[in-house]
């Protein structure tokens, strides 16, 4: 195993070119606003507080006519990429801009999803330090407190499964730069989409290290998830 040489070299990717399809506003979720701000810079603004982590990568969408507006889109340790279809090309094309400025391919990077802003610091910071002399790397995530049912096609409980070993995915992930990239390589030349980085080590065969982290580290993806993180957001700004 070898172990982060300088761990402020780690860079973090946030690919926030999704057009946010299951919002109701219209507006892409990323640039919601709460508490003055969007959710993108909230999302962003807490990996900076990470001293671990070097910058941030952020994959826009090419029509995106938002983001150069945000003041966060100036900040010198944040850069911009263009992004793909899939999460997974607004991914690699970071990799390939990352490559340009840390040539460290057994280095790690984080990947955060751009609507989990309500990430805490010290998780991202837990993350890092656990995985700082894994060969492959891992993943925050939350486990599953609800009892878990499998449907069947109509709809009727096929069985309930053991929920002991099943957990919420979450970002950041964090994996060796070489194996996230050489992963989606294979992966995207087979056209096979995934929907996470884990996921994509998973298929290569290897098996990424879970991180137990916080349960409000919750992703915006429904309208009625707006309220819920305005109000964790406040909760944590209180404490």
């Amino acid at each position: 195993m070898t172990e982060l040489q300088g761990t402020s070299s780690i860079w973090a990717i946030v690919p926030a070119a999704g057009v946010g399809k299951r919002m109701a506003s219209g507006t892409p979720k990323q640039y919601l606003s709460i508490h003055g701000k969007t959710i993108l810079e909230h999302s962003i603004e807490r990996l900076l507080s990470v001293v671990d982590i070097a910058g941030v990568i952020v994959a826009i969408h090419e029509q995106d006519k938002i983001w150069a507006n945000l003041a966060i889109s100036k900040h010198p340790q944040v850069k911009v990429v263009l992004g793909g279809q899939e999460r997974m090309h607004s991914v690699m094309n970071a990799l390939r801009f990352l490559k340009t400025i840390n040539n460290q391919q057994n280095q790690f990077v984080l990947v955060h999803d751009a609507v989990r802003p309500c990430v805490r610091a010290s998780d991202i910071q837990k993350l890092i330090h656990a995985l700082s002399t894994d060969d492959v790397g891992g993943l925050l995530a939350a486990p599953l407190v609800d009892t878990l049912k499998r449907s069947d096609a109509q709809g009727r409980v096929a069985e309930t499964i053991d929920r002991s070993h099943c957990w919420r995915a979450q970002t950041p992930q964090m994996f060796r730069i070489a194996l996230l990239k050489k992963s989606f390589e294979v992966l995207l030349n087979r056209k096979r989409i995934v929907s996470d980085e884990a996921a994509a080590l998973e298929a290569s065969g290897f098996k990424p290290k879970i991180i137990e982290g916080h349960s409000d580290n919750i992703k915006l993806t429904l309208p009625g998830d707006l309220a819920l993180v305005e109000a964790i957001l406040t909760a944590q700004k209180s404490t």
